[in-house]
């Protein structure tokens, strides 16, 4: 069974708190267009992302806000601009990189919340079921573009109703791969 591999490229989640911080008292993001799992959206909002050596301007902004901070960097990314971004799940942000967040209304000196995230797939429990894993489950994904094609290892899985069947690889290893604008991939044992 085959599954999207999507390219995940740097972003950030913000809290409505930090949010108002760097756009303003009140505000709300703006919508640009829905990403693959249902409920989550690009925003036209932008910010910018300052480590110890330098800024990455015009970082897009994932809606919805969420309950904490998070800014996901490729590792090249992250060390361009001298911050730490450990390897780790959407989420798992505690003692992970520092960094400032500046925006037009406001700057946030974040002191954990930088991260780069752990390849994944998103599954519905149908999906899993199909595939033959569960929640947790770390798998490897072949992907195959012909020239560059490779295996991925370390994939955990994530199940929930509330996702859409889909693989999430940053831009590192998406250009490792040679992927393109539709790349597929498949569980491998």
């Amino acid at each position: 069974m085959k599954f999207i591999v999507e390219t995940s490229a740097r972003h950030v989640h913000l809290t409505q708190e930090h949010l108002e911080i760097l756009f303003g008292k009140g505000y709300e993001l703006t919508k640009k267009k829905d990403l693959s799992q249902p409920g989550q959206y690009a925003c036209e909002e932008r910010v910018t992302i300052v480590g110890t050596k330098k800024e990455l301007k015009g970082v897009s902004i994932l809606g919805p806000v969420r309950k904490a901070t998070q800014v996901e960097l490729s590792l090249t990314d992250a060390r361009s601009i001298g911050v730490t971004a450990p390897i780790r799940e959407s989420g798992d942000i505690a003692g992970s990189g520092a960094c400032k967040i500046i925006g037009p209304c406001g700057e946030i000196d974040l002191a954990e919340g930088v991260i780069a995230a752990k390849r994944h797939i998103h599954a519905t429990p149908e999906d899993a079921q199909a595939l033959g894993v569960k929640d947790k489950d770390v798998v490897s994904v072949k992907v195959d573009t012909g020239e560059r094609s490779l295996i991925f290892g370390e994939v955990v899985v994530r199940v929930s109703s509330s996702y859409a069947l889909a693989m999430h690889i940053d831009t590192d290893e998406s250009n490792a791969a040679g992927c393109g604008r539709e790349v597929y991939g498949e569980i491998v044992k």
